[in-house]
């Protein structure tokens, strides 16, 4: 983790605030590498994060079972693990509606059809999750006051440019520079 400031008590105390923050939302382990630039008398403040590869993704076949019932046509999907049911109920919903997905109790799911494709349904995004978590510790860490911000974040970096001003061209290459050391 770098902090870079001009103020050597100023970029202690950040480096505290992110660790801290890092902390209280467990994320130690998720992030690799951390560079962020702070410069009071610009009124910037560049965060540059770059994330470990979460775990894979959770299909619905890791979570629970699907039986077709022929005679009604109806696949009833039988959830193994409830912590999922969530994730399994909002994904049901964009792929079929509300109104097509019943639920008739805690365990059971019944959808019209016979649909055996929804074994490969994403229940669980890990990489999508990390990156609300970290999304949830940049807004935290950044200044408060700040209300323009700019996200320039590409694949498994996070990176996030604040002001009060007008965004300069310096602060982007700054910010450019981060993200090429940490790929």
């Amino acid at each position: 983790m770098l902090v870079e400031c001009y103020d050597k008590k100023g970029a202690e105390v950040y480096e505290m605030i992110i660790k801290q923050i890092f902390q209280d939302l467990i994320l130690g382990p998720s992030v690799e590498d951390l560079k962020a630039f702070a410069d009071p008398d610009q009124v910037v403040f560049i965060l540059v994060i770059k994330m470990k590869k979460a775990s894979d993704n959770v299909y619905l076949r890791d979570v629970a079972n699907l039986v077709f019932n022929k005679d009604e046509n109806q696949t009833v999907i039988n959830v193994d693990d409830e912590k999922y049911l969530p994730n399994i109920l909002k994904r049901l919903w964009e792929t079929f509606s509300r109104e097509e997905t019943l639920q008739p109790n805690r365990f059971n799911i019944i959808v019209s059809g016979e649909h055996y494709e929804l074994n490969d349904l994403i229940v669980d995004n890990s990489n999508i999750n990390l990156q609300k978590k970290i999304y949830d510790a940049v807004f935290r860490i950044l200044p408060e006051g700040f209300k323009i911000i700019k996200d320039i974040s590409r694949g498994d970096i996070i990176a996030v440019i604040a002001t009060d001003e007008l965004i300069k061209d310096a602060w982007i290459e700054k910010a450019e520079e981060y993200i090429e050391e940490l790929t």
